[in-house]
């Protein structure tokens, strides 16, 4: 092993410590461990994790990213790139995306060093803002792309298509656009169904629809959805995985596939999506 890039959430409670015990349980196993610092992983400053631990680049043969699924999140966007699976170490509350808590972080370290872990690989979306003609802006997202009225907008209508083949004008608070990963973030909440994240499909869950009859739809990964911003009133944001924010405007195209990108997430044979789901879904 060349190495292991620990990339923590020095805000979270205790992270501090935690790290020390991933440093020490590595270190004296002769293993090299590169940790990112407090202001390489702040979300305030400029450019990406990918810019900021360039050096990082043929170094490590995992990521250890030790925070909620936030961080994991960031992680994924920024690093995708690279192609290195990321194990993520729970320290929020209800993690999807982290394969362990801290409470099982020895036993599965050990399993790192020697090797025993596959890891699975999970689809990203692409989404392209368009603005008579001009391309503003693209983003990707393991979770979920989101267009959404602002805090003090009236409805907001969107005219969706998919492949070109109109679907609907959904007028209510917008509509999320989710991977079968991020199904059981926003999505769930809006009333999308949740989505083995094995899968590859794609899922459009309109958000308090101002219709009865709105529903999630499911698109196959292969097809390409299209919502027209259909407003003059209306704030209106695109969110990529809820951290990364741009302002639309009426008449916008956002364009949305699925991604050439995908996520390599550390996997252990004992830890099962169902077993998952009603853990987290019984409290």
């Amino acid at each position: 092993m060349r190495g292991i890039g620990l990339i923590p959430n020095w805000q979270k409670e205790n992270s501090a410590l935690v790290v020390e015990r991933i440093c020490d349980f590595f270190e004296q196993r002769g293993v090299a461990i590169l940790t990112a610092a407090p202001e390489q992983t702040d979300y305030l400053a400029g450019g990406s994790l990918g810019e900021r631990l360039n050096y990082w680049r043929n170094r490590v043969d995992i990521f250890i990213v030790v925070g909620g699924d936030g961080t994991i999140l960031r992680a994924a966007r920024d690093l995708a790139a690279w192609e290195v699976p990321i194990l993520g170490i729970n320290l929020g509350h209800k993690g999807f995306l982290a394969e362990i808590e801290v409470e099982q972080m020895d036993r599965y370290l050990q399993y790192v060093l020697t090797g025993r872990y596959q890891f699975l690989e999970r689809m990203m979306l692409q989404a392209a803002v368009m603005r008579k003609g001009e391309m503003m802006g693209q983003f990707i997202a393991l979770n979920d792309i989101v267009i959404s009225r602002g805090p003090f907008s009236r409805i907001l209508t969107l005219n969706t298509t998919i492949n070109d083949n109109f679907l609907e004008s959904y007028s209510g608070d917008g509509v999320i656009i989710a991977t079968p990963t991020g199904s059981t973030g926003y999505s769930l909440s809006a009333g999308g169904p949740i989505v083995n994240p094995s899968l590859e499909l794609i899922v459009i869950t309109p958000i308090c629809p101002h219709s009865l009859n709105n529903r999630a739809v499911i698109a196959t990964a292969e097809e390409r959805i299209c919502m027209r911003v259909d407003t003059r009133q209306a704030q209106v944001v695109l969110t990529a995985d809820g951290q990364v924010a741009f302002s639309l405007e009426d008449g916008d195209e956002i364009f949305v596939q699925k991604s050439e990108q995908k996520v390599k997430l550390v996997h252990f044979g004992d830890n099962f999506f169902y077993r998952l789901l009603h853990q987290k879904l019984k409290d």
